[in-house]
């Protein structure tokens, strides 16, 4: 059966405080546990006006008190920012919190440019080189297992301590990514929607072929971060998706604008080229009525051979969002009856 996961970016929309976005993740959250996906995993992100995400282990934090069954995560903790060992301190506390639902997510990208990578961290030019030692060390101390041998580092150990720990994912963009979670033994979630699964297929295939078992993951564990959304018609959910094509014209252009109303993009003045690039994003979108996105992630993980897609959605109005996982939710069959949450609301 296919699993289903959720990825939340805290996205800034025109006419609402950004501080909602952030609080909205938590509702979210709960939402999502009710129709019974899998995850809930929140990104991390700097200077950057349209995703204001920025400390996804505060956030995850509040999230893992007002959940109790959903896993929850970091996609991703940006490891080059940062010292190993207080990113495992971190996720131990956050371990403490939700005992045996944590994922702690890992990339190598910096989330920002360089000028920001390098307020966040000055030697920040020089770590990327060092993320195969650093995911090494980070998974001794996540588990409380001995560093290796002569580490400078050997008596330091991470707290608090416990029965459970998190459970450590290797997130990327590229073949990279893949390469460093199947030589660690670790699951792996390639971001098909950074650029619609542009190096997708290359990744997966390479991390299946050099998988090295590990004890907790004797086999190897793929997924996709996938945008979808859904509506009861195909043109409400085309309605919906407008200002995330005009917000992809904008990126293009280096501009990272709030969401807008599907109103205010529907009438923006486009070029003939660009209604041609957006009626080929439509196309290429995961966009539609439910049983539409359905039939769609189905065949992308079937042709993929994965077990586990992770849905991304940004809308304007947050409680078309909440609909839209409602309806993917019943549409895979996850919602368990009497918990079922209303489709329009949280």
């Amino acid at each position: 059966m296919l699993r289903l996961s959720v990825l939340d970016q805290a996205i800034a929309v025109s006419g609402r405080a950004q501080g909602d976005s952030i609080r909205n993740a938590v509702t979210l959250a709960r939402h999502c546990e009710r129709l019974g996906y899998a995850r809930f995993w929140v990104s991390e992100h700097h200077n950057h006006p349209t995703i204001v995400g920025t400390a996804p282990e505060v956030l995850l934090a509040a999230i893992a008190v007002k959940t109790e069954r959903i896993r929850i995560g970091s996609a991703g903790i940006m490891l080059p920012h940062y010292s190993p060992f207080k990113v495992a301190e971190q996720f131990r506390v956050l371990e403490a919190l939700a005992p045996g639902r944590v994922d702690l997510g890992v990339g190598r990208a910096p989330g920002s440019d360089g000028r920001t990578a390098f307020a966040l961290n000055p030697d920040a030019n020089e770590r990327p080189a060092h993320f195969v030692s650093d995911v090494r060390d980070l998974l001794c101390w996540v588990s409380g297992t001995p560093l290796v041998e002569r580490h400078p580092f050997a008596a330091v150990k991470a707290y608090p301590q416990g029965e459970t720990v998190p459970e450590v994912w290797i997130l990327g963009s590229s073949d990279y990514g893949a390469q460093v979670a199947a030589l660690f033994g670790l699951p792996f979630c390639f971001a098909h929607f950074f650029s619609d699964g542009a190096g997708a297929e290359a990744a997966v295939a390479i991390y299946k072929e050099h998988y090295r078992p590990s004890a907790r993951h004797p086999e190897p564990h793929p997924a996709l971060c996938v945008w979808a959304l859904a509506a009861p018609t195909e043109a409400e959910a085309q309605h919906h998706f407008t200002p995330r094509a005009r917000w992809r014209l904008l990126r293009d252009r280096g501009i990272f604008p709030p969401i807008d109303t599907p109103e205010a993009a529907a009438a923006f003045p486009y070029s003939e080229a660009e209604k041609a690039r957006m009626e080929s994003m439509r196309r290429a979108a995961f966009v539609g009525t439910p049983r539409q996105v359905g039939e769609r992630l189905r065949a992308l993980a079937a042709a993929f051979g994965v077990g586990e897609l992770v849905v991304v959605t940004w809308t304007h109005d947050e409680s078309v969002r909440r609909r839209s996982y409602a309806l993917i939710a019943e549409e895979f069959g996850l919602c368990d009856g009497p918990s079922r949450p209303e489709r329009t609301g949280a």
